[in-house]
């Protein structure tokens, strides 16, 4: 009841006080809304709740125009409520922003600490800005707070998870010569940093140097080492982890089984999990809606689809309201095997069951994604359309999956329009919806439609790619438009877009075929003062070319080259120089070849076995072909072995006259 009153600052700061420590915000800020609504003059400590209320809402900029005001009133902002808007910030995805109010706020001469500073460090991390998150440990250094081991906890966590093991290493050296030695939470760090790089050997030796120290592992501890054992298969080793922890006294809980199933799932080991759960449930342990998801997603990726929606219906007995990634993860699971008919019926069930979550984008793509996979196109655009209408369709990547779709079956006109109808829905193309219409146009052999659209990206983004520049590329010297190739090359070059492996293998083909040799060199020794190393496929067009060219000698050297560079030979490579010593009439290096190809265990298929019985019907009849022949390997491929008594034969049916001893047969 309203009697008009007012109540006193002290009184308006009590409540707001106990609200926000209560974690009451809503109604903590509803009632500073009442009191200055009602003329009360806000304090110190109403504004300090006010900043916290602010910073759970998740609105951090307004929490500083709060901190703002309580400058204006003359107070000082004390550490600790500086502190909860830079973890705003921080929890927020904006440590950039964290760090200039760090700065405003030594700037107002508010005396940080070491909270502020673990923070701001904890916040770059967190976004995957390990650099700056150093930087920010040599300011805290600078302002004479030495690092604690949070702060070395936070920056080794950092490492681990940018795959930097050897700098966490450092890290923990640099710790100990400060005087600081690890406790259970650096050592858990440590493991699970290793574990989750697949190190178990390294994450076993710390646990030793842990339990050397007298320092007893935890739950997390075995729980970090069991999931990676069974992620590695060694079952029997996890199960040996399992059994020290209870008899340590130390009993698993959901988080522990939850890891080890995953890493079980992840390992192909579908059946072992599903003993596991078992194994849970038999304990007294419930499963959460993430084990469950962790479980269906190992069963429909092992294609086990009976045993998911076993394990749905199983939640539902539970009363435990399956998630949205539960079903889209079996959704996943019934479209990657091409149930789409399965998939379709339970998105109906999403969408008229009041009992089920509401399908999400997610959803809707994987969906779309399914039924174009199998052709269905005409129903996976009605479906897109219906759900951009209910505004399920939130950015532009179903209409992407559409559009590369219709350009796979040559429907242009299809593709163009469905690109219009996304912009007029007011979705954004990114980067990948714009490669995939370029590519999909050059596929069609729609170069110039795809010119405009690759002139618009570079006007007003979002800049091509890479991919873009080599798809264009490729497109203009399939028609002989290598000068306009050449300009989007040096545009590359220039800065705009940094070439690739695949933009110079690109430009490499073509120059030669056009017959210009000294460019492609030079193309060669660019590419390599980049830093690039040619690949497989740069040998492979430069021996084809160079063999077509009659350039034998050029050829054996680039040959020599990529065997020196580690590549294998592949069946093209090799057909092409046999074929090139061929029209050289150059019969004993046909021979020294073959012999190079069994040692290297080039197997043979349809198009190089043809090869290698038209260079031997070349040979003089004079010559025993069978004493010629190497022992090729016996390693196989499937559909492309033949042994080489099949091959003798194969030669005796065209040439009848060719007298062969065939020698002991060997699989190729």
């Amino acid at each position: 009841m309203d009697i008009g009153l007012v109540p006193s600052g002290p009184i308006c700061d009590l409540l707001l006080q106990i609200l926000v420590k209560n974690k009451e915000y809503k109604m903590g800020f509803s009632v500073y809304k009442k009191m200055t609504n009602a003329g009360a003059m806000p304090r110190y400590l109403s504004l300090s709740a006010l900043v916290e209320c602010l910073v759970h809402f998740c609105v951090p900029q307004l929490a500083v125009a709060v901190i703002g005001i309580i400058l204006k009133h003359g107070y000082n902002v004390n550490v600790y409520v500086a502190n909860v808007v830079l973890n705003g910030f921080c929890c927020n995805g904006f440590a950039v922003k964290a760090e200039e109010f760090l700065g405003e706020l030594s700037r107002n001469s508010v005396c940080l600490d070491r909270v502020s500073y673990n923070t701001l460090i904890k916040g770059y991390c967190r976004e995957r800005k390990l650099n700056e998150g150093m930087s920010v440990k040599k300011k805290m250094e600078g302002a004479n707070i030495v690092p604690d081991l949070i702060t070395y906890n936070i920056l080794i966590d950092g490492n681990f998870r940018e795959g930097s093991a050897e700098e966490a290493m450092g890290l923990l050296e640099e710790m100990r010569v400060k005087g600081l030695e690890p406790d259970y939470i650096v050592y858990d760090t440590l493991i699970n940093g290793f574990c989750g790089k697949g190190d178990v050997d390294r994450a076993k030796q710390i646990l030793n140097e842990m339990l050397g120290k007298g320092i007893s592992p935890d739950r997390v501890t075995y729980s970090c080492l069991m999931r990676a054992l069974c992620q590695k298969g060694k079952l029997k080793e996890a199960k040996s982890f399992f059994n020290d922890m209870l008899e340590n006294g130390i009993r698993p809980d959901v988080v522990t089984f939850t890891g080890m199933i995953g890493g079980l799932c992840q390992r192909g080991s579908t059946d072992k999990a599903v003993e596991l759960f078992n194994f849970m449930l038999e304990k007294g342990e419930e499963p959460t809606n993430t084990t469950y998801n962790i479980l269906i997603d190992g069963l429909c990726k092992a294609g086990w689809l009976e045993d998911a929606f076993k394990f749905l219906e199983m939640m539902r007995e539970k009363n435990m309201k399956p998630d949205i990634v539960t079903y889209n993860t079996v959704l996943r699971g019934l479209c990657d095997i091409g149930k789409v008919d399965g998939a379709l019926k339970l998105f109906d069930l999403m969408l008229l069951d009041k009992n089920c979550v509401e399908p999400d984008s997610w959803t809707v793509g994987t969906l779309i994604q399914g039924l174009c996979r199998e052709g269905h196109l005409r129903k996976a655009e009605k479906i897109n359309r219906e759900m951009a209408e209910l505004k399920k369709v939130t950015d532009a990547a179903t209409y992407t999956v559409l559009i590369g779709a219709y350009l796979k079956v040559g429907k242009v006109k299809k593709s163009i329009d469905l690109w219009k109808e996304s912009l007029q829905l007011g979705l954004i193309p990114d980067s990948r919806a714009y490669s995939t219409l370029i590519d999909g146009l050059c596929r069609c052999s729609f170069i110039n439609i795809a010119k405009g659209i690759f002139t618009k990206m570079r006007a007003f983004g979002p800049y091509p790619t890479s991919y873009d520049y080599n798809t264009l590329m490729a497109a203009l010297c399939r028609e002989s438009s290598i000068e306009q190739a050449r300009v989007l090359f040096k545009d590359m070059v220039s800065g705009s877009c940094e070439p690739d492996v695949v933009s110079y293998n690109i430009m490499i083909e073509s120059t030669i075929k056009a017959g210009d040799i000294q460019s492609a060199n030079e193309l060669l020794v660019d590419m390599q003062n980049r830093g690039l190393h040619p690949d497989a496929l740069t040998f492979s067009i430069l021996i084809n070319r160079f063999s077509k060219l009659g350039m034998m000698d050029e050829a054996k050297s680039i040959f020599e080259r990529m065997n020196t560079s580690g590549f294998p030979p592949s069946a093209i490579v090799c057909d092409s120089l046999l074929k090139g010593f061929r029209a050289d009439g150059n019969t004993e290096e046909i021979i020294k070849f073959l012999h190079k190809m069994a040692a290297a265990g080039v197997v043979l298929d349809d198009e190089l076995t043809s090869t290698i019985l038209t260079c031997l019907c070349d040979m003089p009849e004079s010559q025993d072909v069978a004493k010629l022949l190497p022992s090729f390997t016996q390693e196989k491929l499937e559909g492309s072995s033949i042994t080489c008594d099949e091959l003798l034969k194969k030669l005796q049916s065209i040439v009848p006259m060719l007298q062969t001893s065939a020698p002991q047969s060997v699989e190729l």
